[in-house]
């Protein structure tokens, strides 16, 4: 019988720590921006995937628009990986674009560019 008991407690337990943690992430303003360690040939890849097929919305990284600038493929990615992130993250959308990518806890908006945020 007291076997049981700790394995119920064990298992309660682990539930207690699994509700908190993603209560945690759930309450956590995250964005999905370019690796600084991916290649610029790999991020323009995934960069035209996200502006493309992807359907990320890419207006503002075009030119005389508030992201264009910085004018690199690492900064347009950022933007780009971020959109298509924040509208299909709760859609099981993953932050990872084969590697280039990674969740941040920093918004990285600068100047007039925002970075979308969705809750």
């Amino acid at each position: 019988m007291a076997h049981q008991g700790v394995v119920v407690l064990a298992i309660v337990t682990l539930l207690c720590i699994f509700i908190n943690m993603s209560t945690t992430y759930a309450d956590e303003q995250q964005w999905c921006v370019a690796d600084p360690k991916a290649s610029v040939d790999d991020l323009q890849k995934a960069l035209n995937w996200a502006c493309g097929v992807g359907g990320a919305d890419c207006s503002p990284i075009q030119p005389n628009q508030p992201c264009f600038d910085p004018n690199t493929v690492a900064d347009h990615a950022s933007y780009a990986f971020n959109s298509y992130w924040q509208v299909n993250k709760k859609k099981g959308g993953i932050c990872s674009f084969e590697g280039t990518a990674q969740l941040v806890s920093t918004d990285p908006s600068h100047g007039g560019c925002k970075f979308p945020f969705d809750p």
